[in-house]
């Protein structure tokens, strides 16, 4: 099982800090250093929830990029991007060259985006979100995998468009989907080559969601086996917590042996990739995953 690390880019809510690019640097190289094998980036303009200060976070893409050209071994991956928020043929073009630029180590993590406020203060429309989704993703696989794709959508076209030059893999970067939902699922099932679900801290309730999926790949012809299982893990330091931590919804990085018996049971279920979300992001915590990584491996 790939284990990977989300790294922290956005700001604090409470205090508006956030981690400059120097330590955002560290922290993905630390991960590399330290046998993980993926970092991941969340793709958001700004967040506004009512009766709180608006915060906000450093562009994905750009760090994502100046990543592809700093590390030598980690998979880059966004969770996820908001198709929204980009033209998705000039998506697939950005993807085919960060997929250069990284020697093909990119994950083309892709969604709907969620929150509406961002979608108001870019001018997007938030209506039709999962329709809109689906013509993108059509241009965006289209572009990638075939090199050509001529679309005139409701929401999105491409005209006689061509991915010149394609990047270094011929079926271009995996695409990976973000699903919970029948639409999404079975966007999922006939699109994808990965599968993320989130979030969770022990596996209670993964395998109702699992068997979601299945279903859609049943109903679509799609054989699962050909499908990358990716699950979000939050890992959260319960010392900085004033409930108490449920433990279906967070893992407790009290401890080394903790985080690796909790990496397990992920292990145990088949699942291909856990992303592993770290509250807080710090060098230490960085380090304790990366040891709880390499006892479960037994390195």
């Amino acid at each position: 099982m790939k284990v990977g690390v989300v790294l922290p880019i956005a700001q604090t809510p409470e205090t508006g800090e956030i981690q400059p690019w120097s330590e955002v640097w560290e922290l993905a190289h630390r991960a590399e250093a330290g046998g993980l094998d993926s970092v991941w980036v969340f793709d958001h303009v700004l967040y506004r929830f009512p009766g709180e200060r608006p915060f906000g976070t450093w562009e994905c893409w750009t760090i994502l990029s100046a990543l592809a050209a700093s590390t030598q071994r980690l998979e880059l991956g966004t969770l996820v991007l908001a198709t929204p928020f980009r033209n998705p043929a000039l998506l697939a073009k950005m993807a085919a060259t960060a997929d250069e630029v990284s020697a093909g180590r990119l994950i083309l993590g892709l969604g709907t985006g969620w929150h509406e406020p961002e979608f108001d203060a870019l001018g997007l429309g938030f209506d039709h979100r999962f329709s809109r989704f689906e013509e993108a993703l059509g241009i965006i696989a289209g572009l990638l995998r075939d090199g050509q794709v001529d679309v005139q959508g409701r929401w999105s076209s491409a005209i006689a468009a061509e991915l010149l030059p394609r990047g270094p893999r011929e079926e271009g970067p995996p695409i990976l989907i973000a699903a919970r939902g029948p639409r999404m699922l079975r966007l999922t099932a006939e699109h994808a080559d990965a599968w993320n679900a989130a979030w969770f801290g022990r596996p209670t309730r993964f395998p109702r969601r699992r068997d979601d999926l299945l279903a859609a790949c049943d109903e679509v012809g799609r054989d699962p086996a050909t499908l990358s299982i990716t699950v979000g893990l939050r890992i959260v330091d319960s010392a900085t917590q004033q409930d108490p931590l449920d433990a279906d919804a967070a893992m407790d990085m009290r401890s080394v042996p903790a985080i690796t018996d909790g990496l397990g049971e992920w292990a145990e279920l088949g699942v291909d990739h856990v992303i592993c979300s770290l509250e807080p992001g710090t060098r230490d915590s960085f380090d304790q995953l990366a040891e709880a990584v390499r006892v479960l491996r037994g390195t």
